[in-house]
């Protein structure tokens, strides 16, 4: 899917992506619309269209399926993003992950510091770059500051898995996709996760592939 043309309102590019139902495509990496800095929301969708484009980002999320969806990979250049994760995982990458469910939530205008000085670093992988994973290590607590879709204020303290789907999505905002992060050498199809990689952490891949954890 093409970035939207200059001459197109944000409003006008979320009413064309809406006229059809179900999922939206997803963009892949290559786009522009994933390397620019999204603009910060202030009202350019008015009430209703925001919830149904906050309805459609999750029904895109959940289809994928994905924990977090940012609206620059549907190709809208706006500060929304949706995270929901119903950690569906055995106990030993629940305990090593710190991976614990997560409601539905909607981060508008979302910024993040780390807390502390801890690294999490684990496989990590993209909606927007389909079929591959690679080790990310990201701060393993975060602060993170925005607004919810009904614009209230948001200043929240958020650990293990959580951190890292925030972290990630507020990225996207940013025009950082998880690979500008990545240990490279790493780098590991799906095929190969399921098959040489399964354990809960990296370091048998660090070992075999060749790369060092921070």
């Amino acid at each position: 899917m093409a970035s939207p043309s200059g001459g197109t309102s944000l409003a006008e590019r979320v009413e064309e992506l809406l006229a059809a139902d179900g999922p939206l495509p997803i963009v892949a990496a290559g786009d522009p619309v994933l390397r620019r800095r999204a603009e910060p929301f202030d009202g350019q969708l008015g009430p209703a269209l925001l919830e149904r484009f906050v309805r459609a980002l999750r029904l895109t999320m959940q289809t994928a399926p994905g924990v977090g969806l940012a609206a620059p990979q549907v190709g809208v250049g706006l500060r929304i993003a949706v995270i929901e994760d119903p950690a569906p995982v055995p106990e030993e990458i629940r305990l090593a992950r710190g991976r614990v469910p997560q409601p539905f939530r909607v981060l508008v205008n979302p910024s993040y510091e780390g807390v502390g000085s801890g690294r999490a670093v684990f496989f990590e992988g993209c909606l927007s770059v389909p079929g591959w994973q690679a080790v990310v290590a990201r701060h393993a607590e975060v602060r993170l500051r925005g607004e919810d879709e009904h614009g209230r204020m948001l200043d929240e303290v958020f650990t293990g898995w959580p951190a890292r789907i925030v972290q990630h999505e507020t990225d996207h905002l940013d025009g950082t996709l998880y690979l500008d992060r990545a240990e490279l050498r790493s780098l590991s199809s799906n095929e190969a996760m399921a098959l040489r990689w399964p354990q809960p952490t990296p370091e048998r891949a660090a070992r075999e592939l060749g790369f060092e954890l921070p």
